[in-house]
């Protein structure tokens, strides 16, 4: 009998966010918002999708790691995703398995999932068994290249569209930069949002320190990425010095940089992104493990995915909104009152629109 899961077609598009503009944060000037966007077609004509962020780095790279991956994954059917990851674990070793040949595999696996869930007729959260039916979001951005006038406008939107939360960029090579805009925020928002700060690994740790220090009068719910995701001494001493709460866990491709800062007892929050570890398993491995060690899961970016997968796990903390990708798919996740829910359709529950997209041949 003819496997109806069976991956028959594998295509990739590109598209460009709708509100795409440049920005700049504590170690990156970003110049475009992209996306790759993988899709599968299963042998019964049911079509999965995932996508990456990719902003403008190394299009011909991701371009030509997408469709070497893809020749190894059509041996596959979509439920097979355990054992596509492990056994691509095996072909990509010679290049190194974490990195960009692992962000591509992730995308797979993504669109995998939403194939099989569809083909089931599930929403991907039921799937894998839920927990809650809401998630906290907060709204992200607060970029360095923002004038003072448009900083205040971004974090006064998200606080009338409801959110409780706001993430500000710090790490500005100017003097006082960062603590003045801080306090621009906490003056535009009042006393009960809540900030956090991400320097994205842009500062040292005397400075981290210093800002820390700095901003305790302002009120800082936690500190992402304060400085290099390797220097897990300088996590530790972060955290024992000024008692503020860390995150991190957007840039690791693995569990090892959680052990180690479990180990020193340098991190309240995991933050992993769905594509850089993996995809949904991996994802999932993360965030058991941080729930053996008592700490909340908090990931990197990917909302429309994170949403339902933190409905699956029992320490979910909360996901960061971006609203990137609103403009070129067919459902955008309603917020309200800071609050998301996953979405009800089958899969993920949402789909590109082809109208906005450039196949890649």
């Amino acid at each position: 009998m003819k496997n109806q899961h069976q991956i028959r077609d594998i295509r990739f598009f590109r598209a460009k966010s709708p509100v795409s503009q440049p920005i700049a944060d504590a170690t990156h000037s970003i110049s475009d918002i992209d996306f790759f966007v993988t899709e599968i077609e299963t042998a019964a004509g049911v079509i999965g999708q995932g996508y990456l962020l990719s902003f403008h780095y190394f299009p011909r790279a991701v371009t030509g790691a997408l469709f070497d991956v893809a020749d190894f994954a059509r041996q596959y059917s979509v439920f097979e995703t355990v054992r596509m990851a492990k056994d691509f674990a095996v072909e990509s070793e010679y290049f190194g398995n974490n990195g960009l040949l692992k962000w591509i595999q992730a995308s797979i696996n993504i669109a995998m999932w939403d194939a099989w869930s569809k083909s089931i007729g599930q929403p991907i959260w039921k799937v894998l068994g839920s927990g809650v039916r809401a998630v906290h979001v907060y709204g992200s951005g607060g970029w360095l290249s923002y004038s003072d006038q448009e900083l205040v406008d971004e974090v006064v939107r998200y606080q009338k569209r409801g959110l409780q939360a706001v993430k500000i960029k710090v790490g500005a090579k100017e003097p006082g930069r960062d603590i003045q805009r801080l306090r621009k925020v906490r003056e535009a928002v009042g006393k009960e949002m809540k900030i956090m700060m991400d320097a994205n690994q842009g500062m040292d740790v005397p400075s981290a320190i210093a800002l820390a220090r700095e901003a305790y009068d302002i009120g800082i719910t936690w500190f992402e990425e304060p400085v290099v995701h390797t220097d897990f001494a300088g996590y530790e001493m972060i955290r024992a010095k000024t008692g503020i709460s860390l995150a991190m866990g957007e840039r690791e491709f693995d569990l090892e940089a959680l052990k180690a800062l479990i180990a020193r007892n340098a991190l309240d929050l995991w933050q992993p992104d769905l594509l850089r570890i993996g995809g949904v398993e991996q994802w999932r491995d993360s965030a058991a493990l941080a729930a053996a060690h008592h700490i909340p899961v908090l990931p990197h970016y990917y909302k429309d995915y994170d949403v339902p997968l933190l409905c699956t796990i029992p320490n979910g903390y909360g996901a960061e909104s971006f609203d990137w990708i609103d403009g070129l798919i067919d459902n955008p996740m309603p917020i309200v009152n800071g609050m998301a829910h996953p979405r009800l359709g089958n899969g993920w529950g949402f789909s590109f629109l082809h109208d906005k997209m450039t196949e890649i041949k």
